[in-house]
Parts: C-alpha cells; sequence; structure tokens
C-alpha cells in the first residue's frame, strides 16, 4: 500500500577508479547519493544518502537494497528502481516502509568526462532528481 511520495533533489556522486577486473583501465564508479526530500507542498522533510538510505526529520529511517531495475524513459537519467527494505528504525514516516519505488528521474548519469588514470580518485557530483514511493504492507 502506499504510504508516501516524495521528490528528491540532488546529486550522484561517482569517483574515477580503476576497474577490478581490469587494473590499468579506469571508468567512472558509482559512489552514492546525495538528495534533499520534499513532500506535495514543497516542504524539506528528509535525506537520502548512502547505504541507500532515507532518513526523515522526523528520526525515522530505512535501508534499502536494488530488487529490480529498468532504464529510463530518458535515456540521459539514472534507471528506474524497485528496492526492499533491509532495515528501518524509528518510530516515523519510514518506520514501516516495506518496499520503494523509485521513477520520473533526471539527470544523475554518469559524467560524460574522460575517466583514466590521470583522472584516477577524482569525484564527479551530477545533478539529477526523482520521485520516491514508499510503500507499506496493509495494516
Amino acid at each position: 500500500m502506499l504510504a508516501l511520495e516524495l521528490a528528491a533533489k540532488g546529486v550522484q556522486i561517482y569517483e574515477c577508479k580503476a576497474r577490478a577486473d581490469e587494473p590499468t583501465r579506469f571508468e567512472w564508479t558509482f559512489k552514492a547519493p546525495e538528495a534533499d526530500l520534499f513532500d506535495r507542498p514543497g516542504r524539506r522533510i528528509g535525506k537520502h544518502y548512502a547505504g541507500p538510505t532515507w532518513e526523515s526529520d522526523d528520526g525515522s529511517k530505512v535501508t534499502a537494497a536494488v530488487k529490480a531495475r529498468d532504464n529510463a524513459p530518458d535515456s540521459s537519467a539514472i534507471p528506474w528502481l524497485l528496492l526492499e527494505a533491509k532495515s528501518t528504525t524509528g518510530s516515523g514516516v519510514f518506520s514501516r516502509t516495506t518496499s520503494i519505488q523509485r521513477a520520473h528521474t533526471a539527470g544523475g548519469n554518469s559524467p560524460a568526462e574522460t575517466c583514466g588514470e590521470a583522472q584516477a580518485g577524482q569525484v564527479s557530483r551530477i545533478p539529477y532528481s526523482a520521485t520516491y514511493y514508499f510503500y507499506v504492507s496493509k495494516p
């Protein structure tokens, strides 16, 4: 059952790193999201960060794992995701979350700049926005 719909605005953080399977080749590797979360009237009510974790200003949190992904309709946007809650804390808006859907993404894809040995360790912050839908079990 849909419990909450939030807009996210922030960045997807990437780091230029050597590939694990080919240490002489480098690529942009996703590091973490960093975004503010807004309710329908536009009030900031929390944040989204590495884990992936969503944390409300009321102290509740949910950490999830990707269950399914699909390309966004816009190829310049990060994929749409279905995530399964792995843990929740607190007694606020995220405390009963069982799954999360990321949709309506814009931006956020890995950098277009070169990633080679000379750029190793560089971090790039790519703007993105998305809508997150938070689902709970029926009471």
